[in-house]
């Protein structure tokens, strides 16, 4: 199966929900945007990354990098082979001295924080971004800046409680229409529960 090369495009922080981030990652060579949801220490993980911040005693993903450094394996590439439920399922793609190939299962986010640190190469499958991803015109690309600090803001069109009862009520215009008001505002923790709710609709 072929796979499709991506990179980070931009780590958003819900404009709605408190301590919840999206890492959105991007075609190399297309306009599919894929947003993933993940906690807030990951979210920090791999600003610090991305940042080449240093602090001042190692986190949990440059321990692990460095060790894996120490005994010979490198990580070759983070692979997002599968979304079921919601739940997005990765793999470290790992070589060892001998070349052997090593597969080790991961949560996508851990991936993609060791990813940063390895400056290695971020891939997936059609079926996976298709099923995920979100079509961003020229308008509503993200900046390439993959850092986008941004001050807590009220919305201006979309209810604090809007939760997935109410997405269940609107049309499917109604649904598009929200999510590029969201989009604007780059809220894809937002955009992520819209888009999902869209995808129920259309199977």
């Amino acid at each position: 199966m072929k796979k499709i090369e991506l990179e980070i495009v931009a780590l958003s922080h819900s404009i709605t929900q408190n301590n919840s981030y999206a890492i959105v990652l991007g075609e190399m060579h297309g306009q599919r945007r894929m947003p993933i949801v993940i906690g807030a220490f990951e979210a920090q993980a791999i600003a610090v990354a991305l940042e080449r911040m240093q602090p001042t005693r190692p986190l949990t993903h440059d321990l692990f990098h460095a060790f894996m450094g120490k005994v010979g394996i490198e990580l070759s590439e983070v692979l997002i082979y599968k979304l079921e439920e919601g739940i997005f399922f990765a793999k470290l793609i790992c070589l060892q001295d001998n070349n052997e190939i090593i597969e080790i299962d991961s949560r996508t986010s851990d991936a993609l924080a060791l990813a940063v640190r390895a400056n290695c190469g971020i891939f997936t499958y059609e079926n996976v971004i298709e099923a995920a991803s979100l079509f961003l015109n020229d308008e509503n690309r993200p900046s390439k800046r993959a850092i986008q600090a941004q001050e807590p803001k009220k919305t201006q069109f979309i209810d604090d409680d809007l939760d997935g009862q109410e997405l269940s009520k609107m049309n499917l215009e109604e649904l598009q229409t929200l999510l590029n008001k969201v989009l604007e505002q780059e809220d894809y923790v937002r955009a992520i529960h819209i888009r999902d709710e869209m995808n129920k609709r259309n199977k």
